[in-house]
């Protein structure tokens, strides 16, 4: 198989349906003929949104409950991608459906076992299309959104590009022009973000940045573009359009991108400047040094590590539970994180 680079796109709820909810196959239509030129160049991954707004309407007096929100979702997937074959086929492309779940990248033998599966597709010039598993998601849907879910699949794999649908086409200025070219997501940035979120979706700009912060992290160039314009996926791409993060210098082996993509919302770590120096170091973290545990989590789960500052220094696989190390924060050589299992950021 020819390596290309890897392209990540995300569809959210909003940018590819009706203000009913459902699927808007016009969109879905010129999706589907710009991603078809796109797709002899990158090995492409696509993640949208969309099939619980494609299957609500059959559930009588919908309420948004979650039980409800999975059972939308059970209809509206298979509706959702049949609509996304029918525009593909016109360009003689076969789609893939692939639904995941968080333990799909917290597992090292499961995700490699995903990548597999994705790289078999893509030798034979099939599209996977992704989207969380809600049926089955142990988590309420309002604590994931799909731009998660498009950060872990771009820096797990290696992705050269992540590309962000938003219905306002990209990151807007004070002026609500669009910026186009962002070196850092700095704190300035960040004042920018208007903390409302669509109506039809679980994420804003806010949730968007959060991620595409990792990604760049992780030495992806992140683009966030919409749809209202002609030709928008091509014309962002090609840096004529929406809004581009530059990527940063990183070099982590493909086992340490994973071990960094895994860190997303299971648990944070605040540590002392004694312990931040000791991890420049490349020492182990052990508990004296850590002043705020926050989250939940259990042996072998990845939690982010921040310093007094909350400003993110490195992801870590935990030897411990979260209950573990709270009862042992003033204990002495207590390891809580070995120096292999920690990713400075």
């Amino acid at each position: 198989m020819i390596q290309k680079p890897i392209l990540i796109l995300k569809f959210g709820t909003a940018s590819i349906t009706q203000k009913n909810g459902e699927p808007d196959e016009t969109i879905i239509a010129d999706i589907a003929r710009q991603v078809a030129i796109l797709h002899a160049d990158y090995q492409i991954v696509m993640v949208s949104s969309g099939a619980v707004g494609a299957g609500k309407h059959f559930i009588k007096n919908y309420s948004g409950e979650i039980s409800e929100r999975k059972a939308a979702a059970a209809i509206g997937n298979p509706l959702l991608l049949n609509i996304y074959a029918k525009y593909f086929s016109k360009y003689n492309i076969q789609i893939a459906q692939s639904l995941c779940e968080r333990q799909h990248f917290g597992n090292r033998e499961q995700f490699l076992q995903l990548k597999e599966t994705y790289q078999e597709l893509w030798k034979n010039d099939i599209i996977p299309i992704a989207n969380e598993n809600d049926v089955v998601s142990n988590r309420e849907l309002k604590f994931s959104d799909n731009d998660e879910l498009a950060t872990l699949i771009a820096t797990g794999f290696g992705a050269e590009i992540l590309m962000i649908c938003t219905s306002v086409g990209g990151l807007l200025d004070k002026e609500k022009n669009i910026i186009r070219k962002i070196q850092n997501i700095d704190n300035q940035i960040l004042s920018l973000v208007d903390n409302s979120k669509s109506a039809l979706g679980s994420g804003g700009m806010a949730s968007k940045l959060t991620f595409t912060k990792l990604a760049t992290r992780m030495g992806i160039k992140v683009i966030i573009f919409g749809m209202k314009e002609t030709d928008g996926i091509l014309k962002a791409i090609q840096g004529d359009a929406g809004s581009e993060f530059s990527a940063q210098e990183v070099n982590l082996s493909s086992r340490n991108k994973w071990l960094a993509s895994g860190s997303l919302t299971v648990g944070t770590l605040q540590i002392d400047a004694g312990a931040a120096k000791a991890l420049q170091k490349r020492s182990s973290l052990l508990a004296v040094g850590i002043k705020k545990v926050k989250g939940d989590f259990e042996v072998g789960e990845v939690v982010e590590i921040v310093d007094n500052q909350g400003i993110m220094l490195a992801v870590a696989r935990t030897k411990v539970s979260s209950v573990e190390l709270t009862e042992n924060l003033k204990t002495i050589n207590f390891e809580v994180a070995n120096a292999n299992d920690i990713v400075l950021i």
